[in-house]
């Protein structure tokens, strides 16, 4: 087994870990995304209760804010999100915001349009671990920790004929 440069490893857990949205300087949120879900963590106000909170989900859009007062955040998604099967949840003082992707297996490259969409080698590797959790659903019994894919990965919604539509 081939030990992984710490420097590289470091690169990769943050590529597929949670990426900052940066905007003059200051984390505005942080988002992550697997297979089926996108997730995006705000931090807001110290003491804010979930009842001040004034948030809507839309197929297409995400409005985050606080009751009475503009917007915080008011943004086109990068793609189309199953509203039914989407929620948020106050979590130890965190906003977490977890979207179900209505084209499951499909790369967002941002979680809001236009926001700074990851650099090709960071999409590169959500798109090996989304295609890494794709072989898993399909082949439930076979044991991935060690694979690694070398070259550029298929998009996953493309790659074998596409992901299966339960």
């Amino acid at each position: 087994d081939m030990e992984e440069a710490p420097e590289l490893k470091k690169f990769r857990e943050k590529a597929v870990g949670r990426q900052p949205f940066v905007h003059q300087g200051r984390t505005v949120y942080e988002w992550e995304q697997n297979i089926d879900e996108v997730h995006i963590y705000i931090q807001p106000p110290p003491g804010i209760t979930k009842h001040a909170l004034d948030i809507k989900i839309d197929p297409k859009k995400l409005r985050v804010g606080l009751k009475g007062n503009p917007p915080f955040l008011e943004e086109e998604f990068f793609s189309v999100c199953d509203v039914s099967e989407s929620f948020w949840m106050l979590e130890d003082g965190e906003l977490h915001i977890q979207l179900s992707k209505m084209r499951k297996g499909e790369t967002w490259q941002s979680a809001l349009k236009g926001h700074g969409q990851l650099d090709p080698l960071a999409l590169q590797e959500v798109q090996k671990k989304l295609m890494l959790e794709r072989f898993q659903e399909e082949h439930p019994g076979f044991d991935f920790s060690g694979a690694t894919f070398s070259g550029s990965a298929p998009d996953p919604r493309t790659f074998m004929g596409g992901v299966k539509y339960q």
